[in-house]
């Protein structure tokens, strides 16, 4: 079994992490891509962000109907901030005979450095970059600084002694970004291929409680 985690606040989830999602799955012929949605994002103060169970329901709305993407809520059952490192260690630990790959933006790979054990991430599942015109030369740039045992095996792809692997893929560009979402339906703009409709109506259904936390 080959699957893809592709992990975030999704606050709200839009059609860029949709479409990256499939993306992936086709491009590396994934079983299937699980969506994460993170408990406690890390790398955000945590104001504005909705509450766990709102969030995994958008996801779920928007994937419905698309194969091989599927929503994991393992994250809700963590206590404390949600750590991709932490999360990949329980992916293996659960499905220890999975193989197991990272999604991930270019812009956000490059801050790797910055996460915590960012850089062992390797060690734990493959590593998907997407988008790589973000970064087109600092990305390789990044790998031979950081893992001087990754061996570049082609254009886009460096293989570890120990079986993973760093993968470029280039994806259609989605210029797609949640702060813009959260200010257009504020301001009661369309949402209207933004976000999967279903996302839209659970933003319209449960408008009081986000409003009192996207105000």
């Amino acid at each position: 079994m080959r699957i893809g985690i592709l992990g975030g606040s999704f606050n709200p989830v839009h059609i860029g992490h949709v479409r990256m999602a499939i993306e992936v799955r086709e491009q590396l012929g994934l079983d299937r891509v699980e969506m994460v949605p993170a408990m406690e994002p890390p790398h955000k103060d945590g104001s504005g962000i909705l509450p766990f169970d709102l969030r995994v329901d958008m996801v779920r709305r928007a994937v419905e109907d698309v194969d091989g993407v599927v929503v994991n809520t393992l994250e809700g059952d963590r206590p404390g901030p949600s750590y991709t490192c932490d999360t990949l260690e329980c992916y293996r630990t659960l499905e220890p005979q999975t193989a197991l790959s990272f999604i991930m933006g270019a812009s956000t790979f490059l801050e790797l450095t910055r996460w915590r054990r960012g850089l062992d991430l390797p060690k734990l599942a493959s590593l998907v970059v997407v988008n790589r015109w973000e970064a087109h030369d600092e990305v390789p740039k990044f790998i031979d600084q950081h893992w001087v045992d990754a061996k570049r095996v082609g254009d886009d792809q460096w293989h570890f002694p120990d079986g993973y692997d760093i993968h470029l893929l280039d994806i259609p560009r989605l210029d797609v970004k949640g702060g813009h979402i959260r200010r257009r339906w504020l301001d009661g703009r369309s949402l209207r291929f933004l976000v999967p409709q279903g996302v839209e109506d659970v933003l319209d259904s449960e408008r009081e409680v986000v409003e009192s936390y996207w105000k």
